[in-house]
């Protein structure tokens, strides 16, 4: 008789994001004749660039040509995009070469399969609030111990408050950690650590030989000189740092689906074991590879005329950040993020919970964010925007916010 893993069991709850867009369909379903705008889920709604287009159109040509047909593409990439990372990677001064990157369907699917190189003991310690799949990956290999349902956390989680006091960046821990996840700039509270505060955090895990999976999915939203665009530009990240790289959020491929995890081969265990070919392995064994024809359009972003398209779509969605950051201070309201990332972290009003907040915002302004508790026990009390809706979305969701 078959039995399932107990670990899924841990799980609380639904995800996040599937109980916010069931309560949006819920509400729209019952209001037919109103109009709701998200600004919840993180998805983008611009169309792909020119330069994407184009490369994807010409792929599929030559998918229809004997000649040029391509069948299963390598499980750790294609050369042509590996060597286009590589390349930007050595533009920003990071000693990083095409074979320690490694292509896959997106920074959501690798931040959650990361953890299965890891030993089951080893202790992971997290930003709170954080980004949920950080944890429940982790629940699912079973490695966060019991869960307490009236603090929202696990009792084998090193949790490291962000919070208005600290400027929502992480302190050391001090109880040491063997995996740190960082995000930067952070989901959801927008906040971006400067490089010398994210060498600190290099120096610590080489320190104690822990290792950083650094989230950089929102690179591409950085305006400030002193925020890193990769953990790779700290000194000495190679022998403690992975990267997670997204085409999402900057080249808008949430349909397309396409990322990728850079692994330096410098990279070993406590038990001298380097992370590189562990990773290859699993890649050649659970993963058939990013499509041919995706990875061409990934390359087009690296194209001198891909970065500029992609400059000028990362651009829109900075205008509606800073609206929604501007428009929300202005109206009283307590705003953080909006200025490195795509996302605007308000305090929520009256005393009201997070979920309530929801439900208040809903139902009076008819507008979808995302409960801050939904990102762990120092979210709670905050809410999440997002800058991917329209322009005109992005405006009048924000009037209608003042309003209140």
């Amino acid at each position: 008789m078959f039995k399932v893993n107990e670990d899924y069991l841990k799980l609380p709850g639904s995800y996040l994001f599937s109980t916010v867009g069931k309560k949006f369909r819920g509400y729209q379903a019952q209001h037919p004749d109103q109009k709701v705008i998200s600004l919840g889920i993180g998805d983008v709604t611009r169309p792909l660039t020119e330069s994407t287009i184009t490369a994807l159109h010409a792929a599929v040509d030559e998918m229809g040509k004997a000649e040029t047909f391509h069948g299963y593409a390598p499980d750790l990439g294609y050369d042509f995009l590996r060597n286009a990372m590589a390349a930007e990677y050595t533009e920003r001064g990071c000693d990083i070469a095409a074979d320690e990157v490694f292509v896959s369907d997106g920074a959501k699917s690798d931040s959650a399969n990361i953890q299965e190189i890891f030993g089951r003991d080893n202790v992971i310690a997290v930003c709170d609030p954080v980004y949920p799949v950080y944890v429940d990956s982790n629940v699912m290999a079973g490695r966060t111990g019991t869960y307490d349902a009236n603090t929202g956390t696990w009792s084998d989680v090193i949790y490291m408050p962000c919070t208005e006091e600290n400027g929502f960046a992480p302190a050391l821990p001090e109880k040491t950690p063997d995996i740190i996840y960082l995000c930067s700039p952070n989901n959801p509270t927008g906040a971006a650590l400067k490089k010398s505060e994210l060498q600190k955090w290099v120096d610590y895990a080489n320190a104690n030989h822990a290792v950083i999976i650094f989230d950089a999915a929102y690179e591409a939203y950085i305006t400030e000189e002193d925020v890193p665009h990769s953990i790779f530009e700290c000194k000495g990240a190679r022998t403690c740092a992975i990267e997670l790289r997204s085409f999402s959020k900057n080249a808008g491929y949430t349909g397309l689906r396409l990322g990728a995890t850079v692994i330096p081969r410098d990279l070993v265990s406590v038990d001298g074991q380097p992370l590189h070919p562990l990773w290859a392995r699993r890649h050649g064994t659970k993963y058939n590879g990013a499509p041919y024809i995706v990875q061409r359009a990934g390359a087009s972003v690296y194209t001198p005329e891909g970065k500029q398209q992609i400059k000028e779509l990362v651009g829109i969605y900075q205008k509606n950040a800073a609206y929604i950051l501007n428009g929300l201070k202005e109206g009283g309201y307590t705003v953080y993020g909006g200025v490195n990332a795509p996302y605007i972290w308000m305090k929520t009003t009256g005393g009201m919970t997070s979920w309530e907040f929801f439900d208040y915002l809903l139902e009076n302004a008819q507008v979808v964010g995302t409960p801050g508790s939904g990102f762990g026990p120092s979210g709670e009390h905050y809410f999440r925007l997002t800058a991917f809706g329209t322009y005109e979305n992005t405006v009048e969701a924000v009037e209608r916010i003042r309003k209140l």
